[in-house]
């Protein structure tokens, strides 16, 4: 029999607490039972015993459990629901609005457009569980033979790898796939840079006086991303309000971005944080004087605006102009990210400490900017060798 304890709540309502067992090992249940003020003793007695063995009953049947095991049992009805999803159906139901949470507009249309130009034709009405590594593996030999470049193909490795561990890691499949399924290698005779590319100083000179001839706004937007080494998007993200001209520095607050399904938007920088850092003041010279000629025609915000209008200046305007400068001048790959590794591979061959640029530049860590920038020259080589000689010697001198 169920066990019954006669309480009240805090404001003095009567109730009984009715306790059923499960037998060892099992937390019983309870529930609370509320009789009406104007019932007798007797007929709360009779119909709380009535109470009390329906819930025994439907306890010991099975068809009242805890809120936990409900739980339980709905996500185990989840789990079996996705087993029969296919890759396709679970990619969009499940895989992306999970990712889209902690991703940026950019990574989440770089990750859906691979998913509809190369998972879904491939393997996408397969089942979850059906999935083996031969499938995945063949997508991305397919993928090398029509020539696609090496960092798409690591691109869609990335991609499943994250969509199955995903599943795994939820119990929608026994076993993952991608274990077994090695990541792709560059194609026999596809060329592999091992360096960064970036410009010398010499060539950066040559690029400084080619920009004398241009438009002040060319001349400005161009300087500003050869000095500081910022990403493009936080160039052209950057507002008036951001501009310190007394303390020469400017903050990275906003990213401008662009996508075919959201068009441009300002975004929080790459890293999530906002950053300042020193600007050459001949720059903010040319910045002043931007700001003066904006003014005369229009009133903006930002920066870097479209000619004739408000609007920020645009990501491909940018790479535009920079291409017509390549061909004007014989600029070879003249690009916005070429200047970023430019400022990052002669400041740290000419002796500044990694976490400084790291720093400016704004990667997350210092390790990064190792991996990325710290390609040696000759003369660097040479320098070091020095260096290590010298210390050796005053070692022996000591």
């Amino acid at each position: 029999m169920p066990s019954t304890t006669k309480m009240t709540t805090k404001k003095g309502k009567v109730f009984y607490l009715i306790r059923a067992s499960r037998g060892r090992g099992t937390a019983p249940l309870s529930t609370r039972w509320y009789p009406e003020e104007s019932w007798s003793p007797r007929y709360v007695e009779r119909e709380l015993k009535k109470y009390a063995a329906e819930f025994e009953r439907k306890v010991q049947a099975g068809e009242i459990i805890s809120r936990a095991e409900q739980k339980e049992l709905e996500q185990e009805a989840r789990r079996e629901a996705a087993k029969i999803m296919t890759i396709h159906q679970y990619a969009e139901a499940v895989f992306m609005p999970t990712k889209t949470v902690t991703m940026s507009e950019n990574s989440r249309y770089t990750y859906q457009g691979n998913l509809e130009r190369w998972i879904y034709p491939a393997i996408g009405d397969l089942k979850l569980p059906d999935v083996t590594q031969a499938h995945i593996s063949a997508l991305l030999l397919s993928m090398q033979s029509k020539g696609k470049a090496h960092s798409t193909c690591i691109m869609v490795y990335s991609i499943l790898n994250s969509l199955f561990k995903m599943a795994y890691m939820a119990d929608v499949i026994t076993r993952n796939p991608m274990d077994k399924v090695v990541r792709p290698k560059p194609r026999k005779g596809e060329v592999q840079r091992s360096d960064v590319e970036a410009y010398t100083p010499e060539e950066v000179q040559k690029i400084l006086s080619a920009l004398d001839q241009e438009p002040l706004k060319w001349r400005a937007v161009l300087m500003l991303l050869i000095d500081t080494g910022i990403r493009r998007g936080e160039c052209l993200g950057l507002q008036w309000k951001d501009v310190d001209f007394k303390k020469n520095t400017i903050t990275i607050a906003g990213n401008l971005c662009y996508t075919p399904d959201k068009g441009v938007y300002l975004d929080i920088p790459k890293t999530s944080r906002t950053r300042t850092i020193d600007v050459d003041p001949d720059v903010l010279t040319l910045l002043k004087l931007l700001r003066t000629e904006q003014a005369s025609k229009v009133i903006s915000s930002y920066v870097f605006t479209q000619e004739g209008s408000s609007a920020p200046l645009l990501p491909n305007e940018l790479n535009w102009y920079m291409d017509k400068l390549s061909s004007r001048y014989d600029i070879p790959h003249f690009h916005p990210h070429k200047l970023r590794h430019t400022f990052a591979s002669i400041a740290i061959t000419s002796g500044a400490d990694v976490a400084s640029v790291s720093e400016k530049l704004g990667h997350s860590n210092k390790a990064f900017t190792l991996q990325m920038y710290t390609h040696a020259n000759q003369e660097s080589m040479k320098r070091a060798s020095q260096i290590y000689r010298e210390a050796l010697k005053k070692a022996g001198q000591g």
